[in-house]
């Protein structure tokens, strides 16, 4: 006779508690999610974005996280590699009060590659993030996502334009992956 297998719920209160070992813990409807510090490559992309990226943001007072936060305690956290919010949150409130979120970015790795196609993009989307953006520096292309279980592939270049269209920016992936390994 099979014995049942229990498994273990988490909280983002219980985030708090888990070791500072340079791993990547996030919660996902009381699931632990555990991906190893990230590689080389996928922190130079990330540096590239966030400059790109702040180069257009700051100067209108948006504000832009590497790695950001979007929660819906008690049972969620996930962190996008880069997040970008209205000008209204100013970086002293916490996660909890951000109630919106305009772009999250996840940069696919070995680790995290399932976790983030499968799981982490439809739950940005259904925690109200309006777009994300899954970036693969292995097929050196971007998916860009604003509806659950669908996204654009795209191999050359893709805009983020803010929603009032106030502000855009271009990225231009052959740029972007350029020297990446």
């Amino acid at each position: 006779m099979g014995m049942a297998l229990t498994v273990p719920r988490y909280t983002v209160a219980d985030l708090d508690f888990l070791p500072d070992d340079g791993n990547r813990y996030e919660v996902l409807a009381g699931t632990l999610l555990v991906t190893p510090s990230a590689s080389l490559a996928h922190q130079g992309v990330a540096a590239r974005l966030s400059a790109l990226f702040a180069s257009h943001l700051l100067a209108r007072r948006l504000s832009l996280f590497s790695p950001g936060v979007v929660t819906m305690p008690p049972m969620t956290q996930l962190q996008p590699d880069l997040l970008v919010v209205p000008p209204r949150f100013a970086i002293s409130v916490s996660w909890e009060e951000i109630s919106e979120n305009w772009l999250a970015i996840e940069i696919l790795s070995r680790s995290s590659r399932v976790y983030d196609r499968e799981f982490k993009r439809d739950a940005y989307l259904a925690l109200g993030v309006r777009e994300v953006w899954l970036v693969d520096v292995r097929d050196r292309s971007i998916e860009v996502c604003t509806q659950p279980g669908a996204g654009r592939l795209v191999r050359d270049a893709v805009t983020w334009s803010m929603p009032d269209g106030n502000v855009s920016v271009q990225v231009e992936l052959a740029e972007l992956f350029d020297g990446i390994v």
